[in-house]
């Protein structure tokens, strides 16, 4: 699906950190883990981004997590930093194929910008009655409130800014209905690789997306 999208609010969660929540448009179907791609036209150059959804649900709404680095995202990461209700953007998807699929167990092992996605697929898999463990790593941790209250619904959560092997080796079970999904860049992917190995776990059966 190629339209256009309404922002209804924008507020930030963290450090440098933005969500935006857009009107979601007829027929758009989507779950947690999988992304959009947001464009825009400023100062006649066109840009073109990807962003993963970081709300369990698209009922009326549907949201993105959006990191913020004018240095290095220039002019569009600014004009997302400055969204506000009733702002108009270009949005195309959703795209990809890791993402929440109804399972009973999910671990999610996000790194950076991948709390996004990470707390939609918990707050979902949770909402569906299943279990959920969030494995976080981040030195300027974004969506507190959201962790807290999946930690008080139940969830295991861990935010960390070292090593996550440790969480990982304590939180996977070896239920065969259980689900990985890891979310970041790909140094962070590949250091979640190792330690679901270094845990008994099969990598191959994980849910990844890099966001590189």
């Amino acid at each position: 699906m190629e339209t256009t999208v309404t922002v209804t609010d924008a507020e930030s969660v963290g450090p440098d950190t933005v969500a935006v929540e857009f009107e979601t448009p007829d027929g758009f179907e989507a779950m947690p883990g999988q992304f959009v791609r947001l464009d825009a036209t400023l100062d006649g150059e066109n840009y073109r981004r990807f962003y993963t959804l970081s709300s369990p649900d698209i009922a009326e709404t549907f949201e993105v997590t959006v990191g913020i680095d004018e240095e290095e995202g220039g002019p569009f990461s600014a004009h997302l930093a400055a969204l506000a209700s009733g702002d108009r953007m270009g949005m195309a998807g959703p795209f990809g194929s890791n993402h929440y699929e109804g399972e009973s167990r999910v671990i999610v092992l996000a790194g950076g910008p991948g709390v996004g996605p990470a707390v939609a697929v918990a707050e979902r898999a949770l909402a569906d009655g299943g279990e959920a463990a969030v494995i976080y790593r981040d030195d300027r941790p974004a969506h507190g409130e959201r962790l807290d209250r999946l930690r008080e619904r139940g969830a295991s959560v861990v935010v960390t800014d070292g090593a996550v092997g440790a969480a990982v080796a304590d939180a996977v079970s070896g239920d065969p209905d259980e689900q990985v999904l890891v979310f970041g860049f790909q140094p962070f992917v590949d250091e979640a690789v190792g330690t679901l190995e270094a845990a008994g776990a099969d990598p191959d059966a994980a849910k990844i997306e890099s966001f590189d």
